[in-house]
Parts: C-alpha cells; structure tokens; sequence
C-alpha cells in the first residue's frame, strides 16, 4: 500500500538526514559563539579579487539561507565591505553551509558535497571580482553598523545550543520538512531510474526547466537535499540536481529584491546572470567529470543511504530532531496566537512588516526594534507579518526606520 510505503521512506529520510543535521547545526552555534566577531569584517573593504575571495571563504560555512543573508550582508556592507565583496558573501553564503555540506555527504557522498562547497566558493568569487571590473568603487562614508554581535563566550555550551536551536534550526524547519515530505513522496510515487528515459531531465534542457522554476522560489539549502537525491534515485542527472541546488538556494523573490534596493539594477544583472551561467557550467562539468571516473561515487540506487540496520545513533538523532521540530512548531503557534488574540487588549502598537519569510528574518526584526530604547518588547508573527511592539512613548517613525535598517519594509498597522 503506498501509504505504508510513503511512511518507510518518511522514516529513512530523517534517518539520513537527523544526524549531519544535528552536529552541523552545533558546530555552527560553537563557531558563532568562539569566532571573533573581527574575523568577520576584517579585509572586506577594497573593491579587488581578494576582499571577494575572503568574503566568500566566510560566507561558505554559514548556514544562513538566502533571505537570512540579507540583513547579514547589509550589516557587512554598512561596516565597509566593498560592492563586489558583499555580492560575494550574498552568492556563496546561502548555497551552502556546515549543516548542508554534512547532510549532503549523507545523502550524495563527499564527493558531491566536497564540489558542491567549491562551487558555492567560486561562484561567490567571481560574481565578486565582476562587480568589482563592471561597477565604480563606492567611496561614501560609512556608520557604524546597528548589528550588534553576541559576546563571543556568552553562554558557553548552553549559548552553542540556544543559538543552534533557536536561531539556526528555527530559520530553517519547515523548510527541512517540507524537502523530508516531498523527498519520501518522490521516492514512494516515482521508480528508481524512471526520469532516465526522458529526454527533457537530460543536459542542457533539464538544467534550464530546473532554472525556471527554482530561481523565483526560496529553496532551502539543507532541506532541498532530500529532494535532489531522491530525483537522482529516480534518473535526474547528477549536473541537473547541482543547478537546483546551486540556484535555488541562492535566489528567490525576496532575495533579488534585497539585491536590487542595495546594490541597484546592474549588480543584480551580474549576480543573477552570474548564479545562473555558473550553475550549468558546473553542472556540465560535474557530468562529464563523473563520467569520466565511470561513476564511481553515484548516489545509491534508493536515493538515501540505503542502511542495512537502523543504528542506535540514527534513530535517537532522528527522535531528537522530531521533538525539536515538533517544539519550534508549537513556539510559532503560541506566538501566533498571543499577537492575534492580544492584539487590542496588551499591545501598545503594531506593525506590520513585509519581507519576513523564515525565522532568520524574524531574529533581525525582533533584534533590530528592540536595539530601539524606548522599546521593551518585540514580538514578530511570522505567518501573519505582525509585530507587537511593547514600550514606553513609543515613535512609529524610529520603529519603521530600525526595521527598514535590516532591509524589510514596514508600516504602522
């Protein structure tokens, strides 16, 4: 029965994915809580190859997706970091991540992921060093940036946790569950190699129907691997799967709007033509390379990791990440409902904020009005674009301002 089927492979897909998941997701808090925050703004600034290069070697262990970059780089740019090198940090950051790169190796194996990072790299680089050749240097004064950085031993261990559950996990969770459901249905709905006999998956073709659709969408890099593996178990090619997750990751609505009101309209064409032409040059690339080691290192023919027995590991990662799912799940519905029911007994004012798309975009919301001093509370409803702002001789105009500082747009509701 297909259900019964669709519930075996729901559950073989969170074996994979629970694990890498896990310890990327806390190698990531421990590297936001112990990195110096200078590592980070420090030789971003002149408008040449290296300034690019360092602001992707940044940006490629990030587990920001692509509209949680957004307010990151703006911080990046109103500290001094060139056009070309926060173009850079905005192409490579959100193609990857060490909570991607693991669960891509779980899923497609090292190989896969090992190039998928360097192209995030070099993609980031050159869309940089374009910039940089076809843009005038921007010499204007800069302020000192709003972001404010987290101690970086604040919390210690239990900071790590805080940040990875809260932060991390809570951008990208419904995400990861919807590329869990739709990588089972995939798996359950269509045969293993049926996508192989039709000439549209193949080559340049299935490259650019993948472009179409995945560009205007926001696909989560991490979630989106299920996905592509289960399209590579059903006969996509290796390259084809690359574009959507060199693409998708890096663009969607949100994003190339973000791109086009910070850096104007020919940074936009150089970012978007840059994502798109390097994406199927090194999805062709990667076909011919795996053609050329006879596929020594294709993914398993079930799209997943194909275990023989189910170990200790896997299922207590896999019981742990779905009570953790299942938390943030009930945190965004008690949220959403003390904004909606106490929107005209306990608040003092209310905006609603366009832009909010994951819980990234909620954290700079959240963080960027309470940074205001004459406010308390803020409290951000991601489903509805409500926020219920508490505080003391409260000015609309200094809540939309802190608001719009982290690159959304807001009005008094």
């Amino acid at each position: 029965m297909w259900f019964e089927t669709f519930i075996n492979q729901l559950w073989q897909v969170m074996l994979d994915l629970s694990p890498s998941l896990l310890l990327g997701l806390l190698i990531a808090g421990l590297l936001h809580l112990y990195l110096p925050a200078g590592v980070v703004h420090r030789g971003l600034r002149r408008p040449d190859l290296s300034s690019a290069a360092r602001a992707a070697l940044i940006g490629v262990p990030l587990p920001l997706c692509s509209c949680g970059v957004i307010p990151t780089a703006l911080g990046l740019r109103d500290q001094g970091a060139s056009k070309g090198a926060t173009t850079a940090f905005m192409i490579s950051t959100p193609q990857t991540g060490m909570d991607s790169l693991l669960v891509s190796a779980s899923f497609l194996g090292w190989p896969f992921a090992l190039f998928k990072l360097a192209a995030a790299f070099v993609t980031g680089v050159i869309g940089g060093t374009l910039v940089n050749r076809f843009t005038a240097p921007d010499d204007r004064p800069r302020h000192e940036s709003a972001v404010t950085v987290a101690e970086p031993n604040a919390g210690g261990l239990k900071g790590a946790l805080r940040y990875a559950v809260f932060d991390l996990l809570a951008a990208i969770d419904l995400w990861v569950l919807a590329g869990v459901l739709v990588a089972a249905l995939i798996t359950t709905f269509i045969p293993a190699d049926y996508l192989a006999g039709l000439t549209w998956t193949q080559g340049i073709g299935g490259m650019l129907l993948v472009l179409a659709v995945s560009i205007p969408l926001y696909v989560c890099t991490t979630g989106s691997v299920p996905i592509a593996a289960s399209l590579i178990a059903a006969g996509m090619p290796t390259g084809t799967a690359l574009v959507f997750l060199m693409a998708g990751p890096a663009t969607n609505v949100a994003t190339l709007g973000a791109v086009y009101r910070v850096l104007g309209t020919r940074i936009l064409a150089i970012y978007l033509g840059t994502v798109i032409l390097m994406s199927i040059l090194l999805g062709l690339g990667f076909d011919a390379l795996m053609q050329a080691v006879h596929a020594g290192w294709a993914v398993p023919a079930g799209g997943h990791g194909g275990h023989g027995s189910e170990h200790y590991l896997e299922i207590g990662s896999t019981l742990l990440l779905s009570g953790l799912l299942a938390y943030l799940s009930g945190l965004r519905l008690k949220a959403m409902l003390q904004v909606r029911h106490g929107a005209t007994q306990e608040t003092d004012l209310m905006l609603k904020v366009e832009g909010m798309s994951c819980g990234h975009c909620v954290a700079s919301v959240k963080r960027s009005l309470e940074g205001v001093a004459a406010v308390s509370e803020a409290t951000p409803d991601l489903a509805s674009g409500l926020v219920r702002v508490r505080g003391d001789h409260l000015d609309v105009t200094d809540l939309i301002r802190a608001v719009e500082g982290a690159g959304f747009r807001a009005s008094g509701s």
